[in-house]
């Protein structure tokens, strides 16, 4: 399986949906831990770089640079 490619900014597609129903996060920082928030209430939750990984399904966005 290869690595996952994904930057600040990009907005994720995660395979469980956020109580809220939408299932679309941007990436707001990135390091050890990752922090996404959620496009559609704005919650933002941080988790680990490596359960992030493994939970994200694809880049819906890419951020422009």
């Amino acid at each position: 399986m290869e690595p996952k490619e994904f930057a600040l900014n990009d907005i994720v597609e995660m395979k469980k949906q956020h109580p809220c129903g939408t299932n679309r996060w941007k990436i707001i920082r990135m390091g050890m831990d990752i922090r996404i928030k959620c496009e559609g209430c704005g919650h933002s939750v941080m988790i680990p770089r490596k359960e992030f990984a493994r939970k994200m399904k694809k880049v819906l966005v890419k951020h422009e640079e």
